[in-house]
């Protein structure tokens, strides 16, 4: 049979047109399917297979509320120079690292490797980094007084040496995540957030607990009542730590 040359162009070309739609559909179908959910993210969609929680009544869904962990256990979040004295030593080594507050360690990295390291706090007696143009000092509780004894020894940075020792232990604490159930705070992610302590050295060498104000000094030192109140009423400095180095340096 003769067709039309034009009636037979027109069917040619409307059936490349259903061929190529046939590939396409069927290539979106395969994409499609290649798709996956990794990491933290898919161990949450498994647990909500097996538990069914508010947000999925009537059926089973994915869970992907979950955002992560914000922060990091360690005190800067990066690697600094560094100086470290070990215990029984009298000498530094330099090297670039950062403090692990939760596991209480210096973590360090090898400069060759690259891999990092850890030294456990009962190791160390003295870690010097340098940050933005400062040093900071951190020494460790061990066989130091407190007002309260510590069942674990921590870094401790110090922030005014000498006979009015002021001291702070930072510290990090884990919060998690608390979005599932009927009554929760709906926030979706974990955190590690700052848990910071202040002490201040008595006359008999213990140090104690503070709160960065007037009243916890004086409790401290009442005979230097008179000169805390003073550079209280003279001081503006909005960084109550800050405000607290400033009324010691009076004494």
């Amino acid at each position: 049979m003769n067709l039309d040359p034009e009636i037979y162009g027109a069917m040619r070309r409307l059936s490349v047109f259903y061929f190529f739609l046939f590939i396409f559909l069927c290539g979106s179908a395969q994409e499609a399917a290649t798709i996956y959910v990794k990491g933290l993210s898919a161990a949450e969609n498994l647990k909500a297979i097996a538990n069914l929680g508010p947000y999925t009544q009537g059926g089973i869904g994915f869970d992907m509320r979950y955002e992560g962990v914000k922060g990091s256990p360690r005190m800067l979040d990066t690697l600094l120079p560094s100086f470290l004295k070990l215990g029984g030593q009298d000498y530094y080594i330099e090297l670039m690292a950062d403090i692990d507050l939760v596991n209480d360690a210096l973590i360090y990295i090898h400069p060759k490797s690259k891999q990092l390291f850890s030294v456990p706090v009962d190791m160390i007696s003295e870690i010097i980094i340098k940050s933005y143009g400062n040093e900071m000092v951190f020494r460790t509780t061990g066989g130091k007084r407190f007002d309260k004894e510590m069942k674990e020894q921590k870094f401790y940075q110090v922030l005014k040496d000498g006979e009015y020792q002021f001291i702070k232990i930072p510290g990090k604490h884990f919060v998690q995540a608390d979005y599932k159930g009927a009554y929760t705070s709906d926030r979706r992610y974990d955190e590690y957030k700052d848990d910071a302590r202040y002490y201040l050295i008595s006359r008999d060498g213990v140090f104690y607990q503070i709160q960065l104000n007037r009243k916890s000094i004086t409790k401290i030192y009442p005979d230097k009542k008179e000169l805390i109140d003073q550079a209280v009423r003279e001081e503006s400095n909005p960084d109550k730590e800050a405000m607290i180095l400033s009324i010691l340096e009076k004494f």
